[in-house]
C-alpha cells in the first residue's frame, strides 16, 4: 500500500446521513429568501412529511402556497395548525383572512382577521390585519349579512364547477338549477348550466340556456363564447363564422373577458386571435391559471412563437403536472393516458364529497399504471373518512394486483368487474366517458343500499351504456350494444329498466 493510502481512505469513508425535517426546512428557509418559489415548495413539503406535526413548517408551507396562488391548499394546512397542531398560533386567522379574501370569500375573511384582532391586538400582523379588515368594509357598500350571502353563492358556485368539471353531470345540473331559482340574474350559473347541458348531449336545452341568457343580458361574452364552442363541436361552421365576426370585434376590458375570448379562440382553432388575446394579458401582467397558460402554449405554437410556447407550457407543468405528455408540439394528444393515469384528477376525486366520485376515485386507482404512488401519496384520502363500501371497495382495489387474503364481499367484487367490464370498451378514459363511469358508480352505490349483488356483469354493463348514451341524446341501438356484451335484448332491457329506477 502507498504511503498516504489510510489517510486518503479515511478522508473518502463514506458518511451515513439520514436528512431530517429540519434539514428539508433550513433549505426550503434559503430557498424561499432568494425568491425561487419552487424549490422552497418541494423542501416544505419534504420537511412536513418528514415531520407532520410541526406546525412551524406546516405554516410556512402555507405561506409558499399563498405566494404560488394556491389558496386552497394554503387554508388546508392553516386550518388543520389551528385545530390539531397548535391552537395558540394565532397569526394563522391573519393568514386565513388574507387567503379567503383573494378567493372572494369575504364571509370567511372577515371572521379571521376579526378573530386574530380579538385574540391578538399588538400582534405582529396587527397593522395589517386593521388595513385588510378597513378594506373589507369600504370594499362593501352593502351589510355584512349581505356578504355572507354573496360567500354562499360563490361557494355553491366553485362546488358546481368542480362538478362539471369531473364529469359529475347530472349533480351539476341539479346544484345549477338550484343556484339559478335562488339567484335568477347570475349569469355564470346559466352558462355553466348550458356546459352541463351540452357534455350531457342535450344540445337542445344547452341551446336554450344560452338564448335565456342573451335575452336576459344581451350580449354577455361568456354566453357568445360557450355558443361558440357549441358551434365549432357540433360542425356548425356556417354559423360559427358569423359568430366569429362578431367577436373579433368585441374588445373587452375586464381580464376575465379578455382570457374568456383568448381561450375561446384558441379551442376553435383561430390560433393567431387567441394568441393576440392570451399574449397581451401576458405582458400586462396578468397571472393566470393553469388553463391560461395552456391555451397560451397551444396558440403560440400553432402561430409559430415557439419560444414562448415552451415558456408558457413550463409554467402549466408548475400548476398542473398531470398535463405532462400533452404538449401541442407532440403529435396523436388525443391518444394521451387518461384520468386513469392522471394523480392529480384521481386524489381529487378521492377527496370528493359525493360518494360515487370517490368510488370513481377507487376504481381509477385500481387501473392506474400509478396505483403505487397514489396509493402512499401524502394526499391520499384518509381512510377512516371512507364509507363502510368505499373501504370494502379499496379492498378489493388492493386485492386486484396483490395476493391477499382481505375478505370482501360478492356484491362489492361485482361492482368492480363490471366497471371492468366498461372499461374493456371505454379506455382512455376523458372528460366525457368519465361521465359513463359516473353512472355506473350511482347505480351501483344505490343499488347496493337495497341489497342487489350485480351478478350478471356484461349485462349490467351493456344497460348502463346504452342508458347513458339515451342521457346524452346519442342514437345506440340495442343490437349494437347486445352484440357488444354478448347479451339478449329481452335481457339488455330488463337490466335497463333496473339501472334506471337507481338513478332516480
Amino acid at each position: 500500500m502507498k504511503k498516504g493510502s489510510k489517510t486518503r481512505a479515511e478522508r473518502t469513508k463514506i458518511l451515513s446521513f439520514v436528512p431530517t425535517g429540519e434539514y428539508y426546512f433550513n433549505k426550503g428557509m434559503k430557498a424561499y429568501h432568494r425568491r425561487e418559489l419552487n424549490k422552497a415548495l418541494k423542501y416544505f413539503e419534504r420537511a412536513l412529511q418528514l415531520e407532520p406535526l410541526e406546525p412551524i413548517i406546516a405554516c410556512q408551507l402555507s405561506i409558499c402556497y399563498t405566494e404560488k396562488g394556491e389558496y386552497r391548499k394554503s387554508n388546508e394546512l392553516l386550518h388543520d395548525i389551528i385545530s390539531d397542531l397548535d391552537p395558540r398560533m394565532i397569526e394563522c386567522h391573519y393568514f386565513l383572512a388574507n387567503n379567503y379574501a383573494h378567493l372572494g370569500l369575504f364571509k370567511e375573511a372577515y371572521k379571521h382577521v376579526t378573530t386574530y384582532l380579538e385574540e391578538d391586538e399588538f400582534g405582529e400582523f396587527s397593522e395589517d390585519a386593521e388595513d385588510l379588515l378597513e378594506l373589507l368594509e369600504l370594499d362593501s357598500d352593502i351589510a355584512v349579512d349581505t356578504l355572507y350571502e354573496q360567500d354562499e353563492l360563490i361557494q355553491r358556485q366553485d362546488d358546481a364547477r368542480g362538478l362539471l368539471e369531473s364529469g359529475n353531470f347530472e349533480r351539476a345540473v341539479h346544484d345549477l338549477k338550484g343556484i339559478i331559482e335562488d339567484y335568477p340574474e347570475f349569469w355564470s350559473a346559466y352558462n355553466n348550466l348550458a356546459l352541463a347541458y351540452f357534455y350531457q348531449g342535450k344540445t337542445d336545452q344547452a341551446a336554450e340556456t344560452i338564448a335565456e341568457v342573451l335575452s336576459k343580458n344581451p350580449g354577455n361574452l361568456h354566453a357568445l363564447c360557450n355558443m361558440a364552442v357549441f358551434y365549432f363541436y357540433q360542425q356548425r361552421y356556417k354559423e360559427l363564422d358569423e359568430l366569429v365576426i362578431g367577436l373579433e370585434k368585441i374588445r373587452p376590458l375586464l381580464n376575465e373577458h379578455r382570457y374568456k375570448l383568448g381561450a375561446t379562440f384558441a379551442l376553435i382553432g383561430r390560433y393567431h386571435e387567441a394568441y393576440n388575446w392570451l399574449k397581451s394579458l401576458q405582458k400586462s401582467g396578468f397571472e393566470g391559471d393553469s388553463g391560461f397558460y395552456y391555451w397560451l402554449s397551444h396558440a403560440a405554437h400553432h402561430t409559430g412563437h415557439h419560444s414562448t410556447s415552451q415558456h408558457a407550457w413550463k409554467r402549466v407543468l408548475e400548476l398542473s403536472p398531470e398535463k405532462e405528455g400533452s404538449e401541442p408540439w407532440e403529435e396523436n394528444v388525443d391518444q394521451l393516458d387518461g384520468f386513469e393515469n392522471h394523480t392529480t384528477s384521481i386524489l381529487k376525486k378521492l377527496k370528493s364529497n359525493y360518494s360515487e366520485e370517490r368510488l370513481f376515485g377507487l376504481f381509477l386507482t385500481s387501473v392506474s399504471k400509478l396505483q403505487a404512488e397514489i396509493l402512499s401519496h401524502a394526499d391520499f384520502c384518509d381512510i377512516e373518512d371512507l364509507s363502510l363500501l368505499e373501504k370494502l371497495y379499496l379492498a378489493e382495489v388492493l386485492n386486484s394486483n396483490r395476493d391477499t387474503t382481505i375478505q370482501v364481499m360478492d356484491e362489492v367484487k361485482n361492482i368492480h368487474a363490471i366497471a371492468l367490464e366498461l372499461y374493456g370498451h371505454y379506455q382512455p378514459i376523458n372528460s366525457v366517458t368519465s361521465g359513463l363511469y359516473l353512472t355506473w358508480f350511482t347505480v351501483a352505490f344505490n343499488g347496493l343500499r337495497d341489497g342487489y349483488n350485480f351478478k350478471n356483469h356484461r349485462a349490467f354493463a351493456g344497460a348502463v351504456e346504452q342508458v347513458w348514451h339515451r342521457l346524452r341524446n346519442e342514437k345506440i341501438t340495442k343490437k349494437d350494444t347486445c352484440e357488444k356484451y354478448n347479451v339478449s335484448s329481452s335481457t339488455l332491457t330488463k337490466y335497463m329498466t333496473i339501472v334506471e329506477s337507481y338513478l332516480v
